[in-house]
């Protein structure tokens, strides 16, 4: 049974007062017509039309019920224009997920300048360093700092970042400054709990692939307290140079183990799904990715 059609059909014959115009109308054969129209009346236990040789009419229950379904066509008929305009113009709500700390730094500044330019769309930006389903829980976009070379998520690579080990110029006096990634096993190392590989730390050396495993002296899954805790003089930490360039630049910590690398995180937006993208999603992507175009972290 196809309610949709069963309108159309009635709201032809309604309109235009005919069974052989309907049909014409709709390019089906009259007899179609008129065993639909006798199919919905069935359905609803009312007559809606008077039919004679001559003439037909609405009875009132079929002139109440004509009104209703134009209404509902007309209803559909608006629906079907917002998804096309929406389809072409960003607009409506977007929500998107971000690591708290680029997103605060380096994300912030920037909806300001999105929102100016695409005044009907709403952000619902939520911040957490924890790994969503951006399925599952409805996000339409997410901001991820990994390696995503193996992933089957769709993504847009917006930029990268290093993850330079360093320490404070206090921590080196005190303990020493390592020359050799297995050095880090006899020192205080503070850990990022959301890392790849955790404890068990991967570089490229001069003679080739070293892997050590480190005694974190503290964990934490947000990286402004590994951050503020190397500048406390805690330990020796690894963190992303989006974060960490300031205190670079100003000497409050100091790279170490430079001959040794570290891979590169790719900084992207994932998305669910190419196919029927919404204007405002792309809209995003490429606002993200005109700003980041620059901005190169992964020295």
């Amino acid at each position: 049974m196809n309610k949709l059609r069963e309108i159309e059909c009635f709201i032809a014959v309604a309109e235009l007062g005919s069974f052989v115009k309907a049909a014409d109308a709709l390019g089906i054969s009259k007899a179609a017509v008129s065993r639909t129209v006798l199919e919905l009346e069935a359905r609803l236990g009312s007559r809606l039309m008077q039919r004679t040789t001559r003439r037909l009419s609405l009875t009132e229950a079929g002139s109440l019920y004509l009104e209703r379904c134009k209404q509902i066509v007309a209803d559909l008929e608006a629906a079907d224009e917002l998804l096309s305009a929406g389809a072409a113009k960003p607009a409506g709500l977007l929500r998107i997920n971000a690591p708290v700390t680029f997103g605060v730094l380096h994300l912030a500044p920037l909806w300001p300048m999105f929102l100016e330019r695409y005044p009907e769309v709403e952000l619902d930006i939520t911040l957490s360093d924890r790994i969503v389903d951006i399925i599952d829980e409805g996000y339409d976009l997410a901001i991820r700092i990994a390696r995503l070379a193996d992933s089957t998520l769709i993504h847009r690579k917006l930029t990268s970042t290093s993850l330079p080990i360093c320490a404070s110029p206090a921590y080196l006096e005190k303990h020493g400054t390592p020359s050799h990634p297995h050095d880090l096993a006899r020192h205080h190392v503070i850990s990022y709990s959301y890392n790849q590989g955790r404890d068990e730390w991967q570089f490229s050396g001069p003679d080739g692939p070293v892997s050590v495993r480190v005694h974190s002296r503290m964990h934490a899954n947000n990286g402004d307290s590994c951050v503020q805790a190397a500048l406390g003089g805690v330990g020796i930490t690894r963190q992303p140079t989006f974060m960490i360039d300031q205190y670079l630049r100003s000497g409050q910590l100091v790279p170490i183990l430079t001959d040794f690398g570290i891979p590169s995180l790719g900084i992207y937006a994932v998305y669910p799904s190419r196919a029927h993208l919404p204007a405002k999603v792309r809209a995003m992507l490429d606002f993200l990715a005109d700003a980041f175009a620059q901005v190169h972290w992964d020295h």
